[in-house]
């Protein structure tokens, strides 16, 4: 009896747990691809109407400031009496009132932050340029060349300010999503090459063969009746 509950439940199965392991990785991959192909078509819709990628990040930006300051004004709320309880308050009111600036005024926000975007350009590529010779390390010509690379972006956006303000944020927004994409993709991709290397095929489960039929005795031929009737 205990022989017929052992072939009855069978033991763990390491090659199939494996291969089904592999197959919820795969789909975890897939999704990953996908969305990858969201990102890169939004991209490029983005670079194409820069414009309303503009309107579209700006409007993104001030939703997530004001949700963002709604959730730190409620846990500032949670931890009264605590001894940074003011300023949590101060600055989730701040992240409130930014995002309702922004969200209601998307073109004005936009025009600040182009301009705040042209000065960082501007001090960091002058910063690049001279502590790139000022120093001279190993590094000296890449550092060099990113120096003079951002002082030439921010003076070209500085010079067409406002009108820069219509689409360099959109520029920007679109090919984060488009590398974002491209990221995602080659994740998705790979993933799913290195998951089918690693992960055993699933066994085909065979099914359980009839036991074989009792045989009946063979009858006896013409020469063994024979023999028999004259032994008789």
């Amino acid at each position: 009896m205990a022989k017929d509950a052992h072939e009855t439940h069978p033991g763990p199965d390491p090659i199939g747990d494996m291969a089904r392991e592999g197959k919820r990785l795969n789909r975890s991959f897939s999704w990953l691809a996908v969305l990858g192909v969201l990102l890169v078509i939004g991209g490029v819709a983005g670079l194409v109407y820069t414009g309303l990628a503009t309107l579209t990040s700006m409007l993104l930006f001030g939703w997530l400031l004001l949700i963002g300051g709604v959730v730190g004004l409620l846990q500032a709320i949670q931890s009264r009496g605590t001894s940074y309880f003011w300023l949590a308050v101060v600055v989730a009111a701040l992240n409130i009132a930014a995002g309702v600036v922004v969200i209601r005024h998307p073109e004005g926000s936009a025009e600040a932050l182009t301009m705040f975007a042209a000065l960082l350009f501007l001090t960091g590529g002058l910063f690049r340029l001279v502590g790139s010779v000022v120093v001279r390390g190993p590094q000296f010509g890449w550092t060099l060349l990113q120096g003079a690379f951002g002082l030439l972006l921010g003076l070209l956006v500085l010079f067409d300010w406002p009108e820069s303000s219509r689409y360099v944020l959109g520029v920007f927004f679109s090919l984060a999503l488009l590398f974002d994409g491209l990221g995602l993709i080659a994740i998705g991709v790979g993933g799913r090459r290195i998951v089918s290397m690693v992960t055993p095929a699933m066994p085909e489960r065979s099914e359980p063969s009839a036991p074989p039929e009792a045989s009946a005795p063979p009858e006896p031929g013409p020469s063994e009746s024979a023999h028999d009737q004259s032994n008789n």
